[in-house]
């Protein structure tokens, strides 16, 4: 070999960026072995990588395979570096050490492989240890040692499916870092809660007042669909819904930014196809692809459905109307109260919220006094789930129906449904709801995050709903659905009244 390819060679294998665009072989989505190349997405995460960060990414950009090729490329070329790759799954794990990590390690150029420090030492299902003492494994968390780069595959998922698993990163692998390591968050967004969401909210606030980041402040990292060069359709094959026009138009003006002819049609035909789940697979900006549908909740579309037809906003307190509240109530646990009212209509006004913990009756009366001066409530019923006749031990064998009606609180009980047949009532009513946006907001994202129940051995979401704190709130909003009543005399009024009714309702 002359000393002019062996220079070129060497300053080749001393570039990390030509390493990652030359060195390793993937498979692509067609099936075929191909040379590994940064995408530009992947290059631009790359060149504004921090020591720790969040990205928020719209589907198929490669940035766990991204992850398992840079994570290789620090373990061959630094002794004493251990790489951890984070997956959903079991069956991610294999398929991800499997068809990643060991097809790239194995398709290394022979003499590469050959030199002494990187032949493979040790080799399962999950880790490959080399001869520097360098090794990269893939798994479902991580607790013991030092992990000098960590990639979490679909974190926003694992944290709806496995709050336990998401405290185990947070507790168990992240302190595995050094502050000199690097860590990488990556998912789509999964509701706005969870470790995924926190950390993107605290990385957000930081970098909208451009604070200065530590080494272990996450940077925020957001690569929205249109920005892929390839998300486009011939333009004139699609024609544009009127709602699809006036979301481009509003897009265009809170972005500055003009979207091109074919990226419209794109955006129309996934649309069309993945209905409320495109904000979140394909978002804009970050604040729709949180507030979008998470999978597996039950009322999604229909919550979907009241913000587009302006059903989530600005609802007053319509004085000539009693107010209505049902409740979710625990002892030590939450509870929590909808405040709503019934216009002629037949709109449900849902006025406000209230959730806390820890507290008697005695509180929650109060809170009714307070709401009822602060605001100018009068109240008409107060609806509760069917167990408040249970008797309680330790209150003189009273029940809380007795305990309630002595603090002035006159409940109506919820006739006893099965939980299935009280989430159709739900869904049977939100067409019809209309929720304060302001008052409402801690109460509708319970609304928005109370799913099913998700099996992990069987891989799907069983037939009942996740027990979480968003069950407080969304079955408060249930009983609502069940136990209450039109009174006889609105449903009476003629359609003059009612339209008067709906039109000051609504002012």
């Amino acid at each position: 070999m002359s000393s002019i390819i062996y220079d070129d060679m060497k300053r080749n294998l001393s570039n990390r960026f030509w390493r990652l665009n030359n060195l390793y072989k993937i498979i692509d989505k067609k099936g075929d072995s191909v040379r590994f190349t940064l995408n530009p997405e992947q290059t631009k995460f790359v060149s504004e990588m921090h020591t720790r960060n969040s990205i928020l990414k719209a589907r198929q950009l490669g940035f766990t395979t991204f992850s398992c090729m840079f994570g290789l490329d620090l373990c061959l070329f630094n002794s004493n570096t251990s790489v951890g790759i984070i997956a959903q799954t079991m069956d991610d794990v294999k398929k991800i050490f499997r068809n990643k990590v060991l097809y790239a390690y194995k398709n290394l150029p022979p003499s590469l492989r050959a030199v002494t420090g990187l032949e493979a030492q040790a080799e399962n299902a999950q880790e490959l240890l080399l001869g520097n003492n360098s090794s990269i494994a893939v798994g479902l968390s991580f607790r013991s040692g030092t992990l000098h780069f960590l990639h979490v595959s679909e974190l926003g998922k694992i944290a709806a499916r496995f709050p336990q698993r998401a405290e185990e990163v947070q507790t168990g692998a992240l302190p595995t870092v050094p502050t000199d390591g690097i860590v990488v968050f990556e998912s789509t967004a999964e509701g706005d809660s969870g470790l995924f969401y926190d950390t993107c909210d605290v990385a957000q606030r930081k970098q909208r007042m451009n604070e200065p980041l530590s080494s272990l402040d996450f940077k925020f990292h957001f690569f929205p669909w249109y920005k892929r060069a390839d998300y486009v359709l011939p333009a004139h094959t699609v024609r544009l819904t009127p709602e699809q026009d006036s979301y481009f138009f509003k897009m265009e003006q809170e972005l500055s930014y003009k979207f091109s002819p074919e990226q419209k049609a794109w955006y129309a035909v996934m649309s069309n196809s993945l209905g409320e789940k495109m904000k979140r697979e394909y978002p804009t900006t970050p604040k729709e692809a949180f507030e979008q549908s998470i999978e597996g909740a039950y009322y999604s579309k229909y919550l979907v459905q009241a913000e587009a037809q302006g059903r989530v906003c600005n609802v007053p307190h319509e004085p000539l109307l009693k107010v209505y509240t049902s409740w979710d109530l625990g002892v030590s646990d939450t509870t929590a109260i909808w405040f709503f009212q019934y216009s002629p209509s037949g709109e449900r006004r849902y006025i406000n919220f209230y959730e806390n913990s820890g507290e008697g009756l005695e509180h929650y009366a109060k809170v009714l006094e307070e709401y009822a001066d602060k605001y100018g409530y009068r109240y008409a019923d107060h609806i509760a789930p069917h167990d408040i006749r249970v008797r309680e031990i330790g209150n003189k064998a009273k029940s809380r129906l007795e305990s309630a009606l002595e603090l002035g609180i006159k409940f109506i009980v919820c006739p006893s449904v099965s939980v299935a047949d009280g989430i159709q009532s739900v869904r049977n009513i939100l067409p019809s709801c209309w929720f304060d946006k302001a008052n409402c907001a801690a109460g509708l994202k319970a609304l928005r995050h109370y799913r099913k129940k998700w099996n992990d051995e069987r891989g799907c979401f069983e037939s009942q709903p996740l027990h979480d704190w968003a069950s407080n709130g969304a079955d408060s909003f249930r009983y609502s659905a069940i136990g209450f009543k039109p009174p006889v005399q609105i449903q009476t009024q003629t359609h003059a009244q009612s339209t008067r009714g709906k039109k000051r309702g609504r002012r």
